[in-house]
């Protein structure tokens, strides 16, 4: 099994604080430098926004992997570090990777639909609901709505809120208001020291930046035509996790700062790899690239018009390949 194979290449501590330091350290630098260039004129510094979200985009990464505990050995050592990176990413750390952990465990089952992925209907559910919903469901699968406004609200304000899953279940409940004190305390003292508009006009960029490129790398890794949906009955983890998770294959420079989380169908074969791992385990594994579902970053803008799975054709299609049954 390929999952066993892959056992040698877990958690390295040195590697994982390495990653850490510089990622740290080279995104409050970027925070710093955004600071001295403003002096309260916000745009000469919005460009360096755009690396300071890629590194916020890593850092989130790193939270990402203490989640599945496989950043550290300790559980003790990713649980503290994921925390404390929550309030960077404005992410609960125990909420999100509960539900997390659940995309891992269903993604790919059409009868476990529901949390952790992207809310995705059949064509049959599609044309038998009514008109306010397809009108509803159109708006939410639309990439403005669902990226340029969506994203940002999910992390600034939702997040922020014990809704749904969060609201009945008492740890992830816990884990939301825990992170909202927390981010009470840290941008309070910042805002105190330096300024409201300084601290809100420098981070809210990153922040949204952050989300958008967030969006779109979750987006595409499971949001292409030819993926995997099952009936509950015939889901396999193994099958899902390599015809239903994509290769995103980017530019070298976007493969860093995205922590090698485009070579999806990898990790989700085994979590318990570290990001800094995933590009030796692909290389140790030929068969991997030979059956990945590879996609380029030109290719990416192609998923965005796929919305519905039909079950027929096996296929992920869009509402423009309804029009004939539809009608």
């Amino acid at each position: 099994m390929l999952s066993r194979r892959f056992q040698q290449y877990g958690p390295d501590a040195k590697r994982s604080t390495f990653q850490l330091t510089t990622t740290g350290i080279a995104f409050i630098v970027l925070l710093v430098v955004m600071g001295a260039v403003s002096h309260g004129h916000y745009l000469p510094a919005l460009p360096l926004a755009v690396p300071a979200a890629g590194l916020l985009v890593r850092l989130f990464i790193i939270q990402h992997d203490c989640g599945h505990g496989s950043f550290y050995k300790s559980r003790a050592s990713n649980d503290f570090l994921g925390r404390a990176l929550s309030v960077l990413t404005l992410t609960p750390y125990s909420s999100w990777s509960q539900g997390h952990g659940i995309h891992h465990a269903s993604t790919g089952n059409l009868d476990r639909r529901g949390r952790g992925d992207v809310e995705t209907w059949t064509v049959a559910e599609y044309l038998a609901a009514g008109r306010l919903k397809r009108v509803l469901y159109r708006l939410y699968r639309n990439p403005f709505v669902m990226v340029g406004l969506g994203a940002p609200i999910n992390f600034i304000v939702l997040q922020r809120l014990p809704l749904y899953h969060g609201f009945s279940d008492s740890k992830c409940r816990s884990s939301i208001v825990s992170l909202d004190l927390a981010l009470l305390a840290a941008f309070g003292l910042a805002c105190a020291v330096f300024g409201v508009l300084p601290v809100l006009g420098m981070y809210l960029p990153v922040m949204v930046i952050a989300s958008w490129i967030g969006n779109w790398l979750f987006y595409v890794q499971h949001q292409f035509e030819n993926t995997h949906w099952e009936r509950d009955g015939h889901w396999n983890f193994h099958e899902a996790a390599m015809s239903g998770s994509s290769y995103f294959k980017l530019p070298p420079l976007l493969q860093w700062f995205s922590g090698n989380i485009g070579l999806h169908h990898v990790h989700h074969l085994c979590s318990r790899v570290p990001n800094y791992h995933l590009q030796a385990c692909l290389d140790a594994a030929p068969e991997l690239q030979r059956v990945a579902k590879i996609i380029t970053l030109r290719q990416s803008l192609g998923c965005w018009r796929l919305a519905l799975w039909d079950e027929r054709q096996r296929l992920l299609v869009g509402f423009r390949d309804l029009e004939p049954r539809a009608a």
